[in-house]
C-alpha cells in the first residue's frame, strides 16, 4: 500500500513541536501536554489566557500551513469512525493521565518511567489498530 513519504515537512513539524515544548517549559515552567492544556482551559480560571492562546496557535498554525502549502487535509474517512476515534482518544488521555504530546515529547525528554510505559502502550495500541483496520477487516485502504 503506497503512502506519501514526506520527510522534510515531518522533520520541520517535529522540530517546531519540540521548540514549542521547550519555550513553554523555559518561559513559564509548564509541560506542553495538549490534553492537559485543553482540560485546564475549560475547567480552571487560573492561567486560562495562555492556554487558550496556545490552543488557538495550534489551530491557526495548521490553517496557515494548509493555506500556504496548498496541501489538503486527508480525506476519505467516514465521519462515524472519526467521531469514535476522537472519543476514544479523549478517554485514553484521561485514563493515561496525559496525551501523546505530554508523555511522548515532554515526559520522555524528562526520562519519566510513567511516560515510557504510556508511550509504549499507545504506540502498541496504534500499531494494533492500524493492523486490524487495514489488514484484518479492510476498513481503510
Amino acid at each position: 500500500m503506497p503512502t506519501d513519504f514526506t520527510p522534510i515537512p515531518a522533520l520541520l513539524g517535529g522540530a517546531l513541536i519540540g521548540l514549542a515544548a521547550v519555550v513553554l517549559l523555559w518561559s513559564i515552567g509548564r509541560i506542553a501536554g495538549i490534553s492537559g492544556i485543553a482540560n485546564h482551559a475549560i475547567e480552571q480560571r487560573d492561567g486560562r489566557d495562555w492556554r487558550i492562546a496556545f490552543l488557538l496557535g495550534l489551530v491557526v498554525a495548521a490553517g496557515l500551513w494548509f493555506t500556504v502549502s496548498g496541501a489538503t487535509p486527508r480525506s476519505g474517512f467516514p465521519m462515524p469512525w472519526l467521531v469514535a476515534g476522537g472519543l476514544l482518544v479523549g478517554f485514553g488521555t484521561r485514563l493515561g493521565s496525559g496525551c501523546t504530546s505530554g508523555h511522548g515529547i515532554c515526559g520522555l525528554a524528562r526520562l519519566s518511567k510513567r511516560s515510557l510505559v504510556a508511550v509504549a502502550t499507545f504506540m502498541g495500541a496504534g500499531v494494533a489498530t492500524v493492523y486490524v483496520l487495514r489488514h484484518a477487516i479492510g476498513v481503510m485502504a
